[in-house]
């Protein structure tokens, strides 16, 4: 599972230098990458995985296997409405900042996800 996250990480960087107009989609893979490694990290400790795009419902399914997982909340929460957007359109401005501040969510996420799977 986690090399489709990778696979989705580096598909929003590719987005992110071949698509420069388009920062919704940029956006949105970010958060795709996120709720994958959220997602392979609850498997990775035999959770059940949820059917929900909701990072911040998923980041509290994984600080009950680890605590410190609270450290990531911010980042969930940055990411969240990206996934929700693009299901269940509604009037989201998104801008390059927003587009950086996800693809430095996304990055965090990962490589703190990835310290704990081994």
């Amino acid at each position: 599972m986690v090399s489709v996250c990778q696979f989705r990480f580096r598909g929003s960087k590719i987005f992110e230098v071949y698509a420069a107009n388009t920062p919704e989609i940029i956006c949105y893979h970010c958060q795709q990458s996120g709720e994958k490694y959220l997602k392979g990290f609850i498997a990775f400790n035999g959770g059940e995985i949820r059917r929900t795009h909701d990072l911040i419902i998923l980041n509290q399914v994984c600080i009950r296997y680890n605590k410190r997982f609270e450290e990531i909340i911010d980042d969930c929460i940055n990411l969240t409405d990206y996934g929700i957007q693009t299901r269940y359109p509604f009037e989201l401005e998104i801008n390059e900042k927003d587009m950086n501040m996800a693809i430095e969510s996304a990055t965090k996420i990962q490589k703190f996800v990835m310290q704990f799977i081994k």
